[in-house]
């Protein structure tokens, strides 16, 4: 299967970008992904920080459901 995207730049140039750079992006959210579930789950934190980076953390998740952002694809 093939598919082809048009834009009619420049006024299309957002949307050109994000298409373009939708990887750049993924992997960038699944570098978050992994660090807040290492620092949660491996790093010795004060219980103060373990409580600021789960509340990142769950605020993270919300936002990719808001978006219907799906990393485990």
């Amino acid at each position: 299967m093939k598919a082809t995207i048009e834009f009619d730049l420049p006024t299309d140039e957002h949307e050109y970008y994000c298409a373009s750079h939708g990887d750049n992006m993924y992997a960038a959210l699944w570098d978050v992904k992994q660090e807040l579930r290492s620092l949660l789950k491996y790093a010795e934190l004060s219980e103060e920080q373990f409580d600021i980076v789960e509340k990142i953390s769950d605020k993270f998740y919300m936002i990719l459901e808001e978006n219907n952002v799906n990393l485990n694809k």
